[in-house]
């Protein structure tokens, strides 16, 4: 059976992820990499898409729309007594150097490009990031100085793109091989219960299929940009489930008379 005839039959039939328990580790390693790839898709096109339309929306607000700014010794300085708020393309900028907006207020709003009086905030796809000021001993920009930064970051998006999306899919793969084998060990707990005889290789290919419903659900809620409550409960009662689904499918070890 191909592997994508196996994402399919994994998605409803216990009894098939029961039967992949005898499969080689390799298929099984391949398979994790490939729903892995599938969980990241959303984030890494949110994350291309945010980093295009914020690098563009930001270029044209420091070029028409914001103040002469400069930062040195680790504060933002402008010709502005309130704070510079832009949306556009469903990016927001803001530069302020009142400090009467916080790194959370910030991230709050979503896609952000934000110079605030002593840190830096961008945030995409869902992911902010702060970087103080303080943290480039000597640092002194002005408002030329940073639209020429971010015309060499335009010019790097190829480079960036790539290499940031790699980055999310081995980060995200590490934690799905853990994730797996965290629940393949709750299987030996579920495979007593059931009373079935089963090893811990049987089990951890069991739960690399278990994974597959609960994976593809929030994926299409990644996409469609919705948020799931309580996901991080739902995901494992939903894979434990499963897998002990599959390991009832398992006949039961016949009793010497």
């Amino acid at each position: 059976m191909n592997i994508f005839k196996q994402l399919f039959k994994s998605i409803y039939s216990p009894k098939d992820i029961a039967l992949f328990r005898f499969q080689g580790i390799g298929k099984t390693i391949l398979f994790v990499f490939l729903l892995t790839f599938i969980s990241v898709l959303p984030s890494i096109v949110y994350f291309s898409t945010a980093l295009t339309t914020g690098l563009d929306s930001a270029k044209t607000f420091l070029e028409k729309e914001a103040p002469d700014f400069t930062i040195k010794n680790g504060q933002l300085e402008a010709d502005t007594k309130v704070p510079v708020t832009i949306n556009k393309d469903n990016f927001t900028i803001i530069l302020d150097p009142t400090g009467a907006v916080s790194s959370q207020d910030a991230a709050d709003q979503g896609n952000t490009f934000a110079l605030l009086k002593d840190e830096f905030v961008m945030t995409a796809g869902g992911q902010s990031d702060t970087y103080p000021y303080s943290m480039m001993e000597g640092l002194k920009l002005s408002k030329n100085d940073l639209v020429d930064f971010i015309n060499s970051i335009s010019g790097l998006k190829g480079i960036i793109i790539p290499i940031v999306s790699l980055f999310i899919y081995l980060f995200s793969s590490a934690a799905s091989f853990i994730e797996v084998s965290v629940l393949a060990l709750i299987g030996l707990v579920l495979k007593n219960l059931a009373g079935r005889k089963l090893t811990y290789r049987h089990l951890w290919r069991m739960a690399a299929y278990s994974e597959t419903l609960p994976t593809l659900f929030f994926t299409i809620m990644a996409a469609l940009k919705t948020a799931v409550p309580n996901s991080f409960w739902i995901n494992w009662f939903v894979v434990i489930i499963v897998l002990y689904l599959a390991i009832n499918e398992i006949p039961k070890p016949k009793k010497s008379s």
